[in-house]
């Protein structure tokens, strides 16, 4: 089994459930008392934050390098970025640590093209809906990405940030995700994902009436199968 190194803490809500699902998935293939191998370097979301508001984004770079080093020099054989947001940073990173950085946009184009889906719509922070890093990897493999707009983004962007990253789920803010979702499908998304590592905890496959893409899991058993390959 090869080591898996996560870089945590962005946020640590969601950095349990990637510790959870990776062990669920080793056990699920290796059985009896069979569990994952990996390093968690969980960092100070705050900092990140504080960072990001400043447009410093090579202070950003920094705190991820420095975490993936100290992961690759205790034995990690790859990286998982546990946050969609960070993938901003995961070719340039990949490169500078000659790691694997596991995609998170890979990992989630394979899993929609096992759906045979070509248009999607993605929900996350600000960043990963406005930016290229993850439609990118969606377009090459054939996959066409929608977005909401101005108003909606601003609303799941806040919300992240002032519920979600501290586990607080408000049936309010659900429904204000539910409706901006079946906007997208009335606009034609075949399928949704859920593109910030915290959105799974407030919405929910049974919440929707296309296919739903958890980030977070996906990446997860992408992870598991790594650690469990040749």
């Amino acid at each position: 089994m090869k080591i898996l190194g996560l870089i945590g803490g962005t946020s640590w809500v969601s950095t349990i459930d990637y510790y959870r699902y990776i062990n669920q998935g080793i056990n699920k293939q290796l059985g009896g008392n069979d569990y994952a191998e990996c390093i968690i370097y969980s960092v100070n979301y705050g900092e990140i934050t504080r960072h990001i508001e400043k447009g410093n984004f090579e202070g950003v770079f920094k705190i991820l390098f420095e975490a993936a080093l100290h992961l690759k020099n205790s034995g990690a054989k790859a990286i998982l970025l546990c946050a969609n947001t960070m993938h901003m940073f995961a070719d340039e990173l990949e490169n500078k640590i000659e790691l694997p950085v596991i995609h998170i946009a890979l990992a989630t184009a394979s899993a929609i093209k096992n759906k045979g889906l070509k248009k999607v719509a993605l929900l996350g922070t600000k960043p990963t809906m406005e930016m290229d890093f993850f439609k990118n990897k969606l377009a090459e493999n054939q996959i066409e990405t929608l977005t909401p707009n101005v108003e909606d983004r601003s609303f799941i962007h806040e919300k992240i940030h002032t519920e979600l990253l501290k586990g607080t789920i408000i049936p309010e803010t659900k429904s204000g995700y539910i409706s901006i979702i079946n906007k997208l499908i009335s606009e034609g998304a075949e399928g949704i994902i859920l593109g910030c590592t915290e959105i799974p905890l407030l919405i929910k496959q049974e919440d929707v009436n296309v296919p739903v893409f958890d980030t977070t899991f996906i990446h997860a058993e992408t992870g598991v199968g790594f650690a469990l390959g040749e």
